[in-house]
């Protein structure tokens, strides 16, 4: 079939969607011409709402020649008074700009975004909130904008989020990031369903690529989607104190709606478990819930990196066991539920006091997943000696920080990095065989351990379309497990 229509329906379906959206280019460019902000919270003029609906028909006729032959539209789509924000899950793929086409809302967009010939205006038409990447204080601006949008009496259009803030396989409901919902204005969710028999639509990062989704897709004869609009949702005072709560009840709203579960995880967890480093997390790691921990103290791990230097001179400078006190002022945070609750993972023999070069190498991990070699070699830097080696049991003591798991026999990688049979091993050394070795994990550590007493089972395998095997749903019922309490 793919075949077939590869070489009939495809550069038809192709050629059609592009002379579409070429067609839809002057009418946003005229419209969009000499609009300052002041024009664009006005009522619309009788002009540009006959633009609007041209559009809109044009767009459609785009879906269609794309195979969306009909959309499939559940509930009533609440006025911009009712609900100023639309929240979209699940976030599966760029088709889902469909409801975007559909009502013309604003959405959340890179500001680089605007630069695309043809695209960029077309997004310029529905008035979009821009992130700038080059703006190190965007994320601020951009909630503050998302706030006065929300908040201005439906001067606005409404604005689309989708809350998930990354592509996911649909089969459950990640963390939602609480960028709708700090305005604490009502919003009103909106869920989306892509009932085909073949699911060519789903585009996650380890999954099929962008181009190959589009011509998988467009040489399906027929595809399927539904929107539907919930009820307005409504935040009690607690909610709107607590944007978080009201991010997880709305998701709990959704999730139920769609059928599928929850999960803590957030899209920077799946990066950690799927990074592409030589050390690849195992199933039981505690390296997800640390890095939850880390967020919730207000550390970010993607600019966590440049303080990482910081920690680890302190940490050389430190003794090697604290208490909750000293790892409080080591941290520059006072003691609170989740202080104690990190210090309870690195807590190993429950006495009160945790090894600090334990965390500096788990933060190093969280701040660099896919960097195995750089977290190694700062653990050297920790454990080594004044000669600068370390032995076989410090060598463990890294390994099992760094996968986050209770045990780990490190005597096969050990002996083969110690070719001398010294009992002592050098940074060099070991980059000297990770350099011959570069599966080295694999062949040394989870080649013999699969399925024992450890639970070091690998990770590497993933759902379709690239999320990690926690987000499925018949793995669910994992994540109410109490987790495994120390790193070591």
């Amino acid at each position: 079939q793919i075949a077939f229509m590869t070489l009939t329906l495809f550069p038809i379906r192709l050629f059609f969607a592009a002379f579409m959206m070429l067609l839809a280019w002057p009418f946003a460019f005229i419209a969009s011409m000499g609009s300052d902000e002041q024009e664009l919270e006005k009522p619309l003029s009788w002009w540009r709402k006959i633009v609007d609906v041209l559009l809109k028909a044009i767009m459609r006729m785009m879906w269609l020649a794309g195979g969306f032959h009909w959309i499939n539209v559940k509930g009533r789509q609440a006025l911009p008074a009712e609900a100023a924000i639309l929240t979209v899950a699940p976030h599966s793929s760029y088709f889902d700009a469909i409801p975007v086409t559909m009502t013309f809302a604003s959405i959340v967009m890179k500001a680089e975004s605007k630069d695309i010939p043809v695209w960029g205006t077309l997004i310029k038409y529905i008035r979009p909130v821009f992130v700038s990447r080059s703006d190190q204080d965007s994320r601020r601006k951009t909630v503050e904008e998302i706030k006065r949008r929300a908040q201005s009496d439906g001067k606005w259009p409404q604005i689309m989020i989708f809350p998930e803030g990354t592509c996911t396989n649909r089969s459950c409901l990640i963390t939602f990031k609480p960028g709708a919902f700090i305005p604490g204005v009502p919003v009103q969710p909106v869920v989306l369903r892509y009932p085909n028999k073949l699911d060519t639509i789903t585009w996650t990062w380890q999954g099929p690529g962008a181009l190959e989704i589009l011509w998988l897709t467009l040489c399906q004869f027929h595809n399927s989607v539904e929107i539907e609009f919930l009820p307005v949702y409504i935040p009690s005072e607690e909610e709107r104190k607590n944007p978080v709560l009201y991010a997880n009840n709305v998701r709990r709203v959704m999730a139920e709606a769609l059928g599928v579960p929850v999960t803590d995880y957030t899209f920077e967890d799946c990066q950690l478990a799927l990074a592409e480093g030589q050390l690849r997390l195992p199933s039981d790691t505690c390296l997800l819930e640390f890095a939850k921990l880390v967020r919730s103290l207000g550390l970010k791990p993607e600019t966590l990196e440049d303080d990482l230097d910081k920690y680890a001179a302190g940490a050389m400078k430190m003794k090697k066991k604290v208490d909750l006190k000293e790892f409080s002022a080591y941290l520059e945070f006072p003691v609170s539920h989740t202080l104690e609750s990190m210090f309870a993972l690195f807590d190993e023999n429950e006495d009160g006091i945790i090894d600090i070069r334990e965390f500096v190498i788990a933060l190093s991990v969280v701040c660099k997943p896919s960097k195995t070699l750089e977290t190694i070699q700062l653990a050297f830097q920790l454990y080594q000696s004044e000669n600068g080696t370390i032995t076989e049991e410090d060598l463990a003591h890294i390994l099992r920080t760094a996968m986050g798991v209770s045990h780990i026999d490190v005597t096969h990688l050990f002996r083969a990095v110690d070719e001398e049979e010294i009992g002592e091993i050098t940074y060099d050394d070991f980059y000297s065989f990770a350099e011959l070795h570069p599966h080295f994990a694999e062949d040394y550590l989870y080649a013999d351990q699969m399925g024992d007493e450890s639970g070091l089972e690998t990770s590497s395998l993933c759902a379709p379309n690239g999320i990690c095997t926690d987000f499925s749903p018949e793995n669910a019922e994992d994540k109410n497990k109490p987790l495994q309490k120390k790193l070591n």
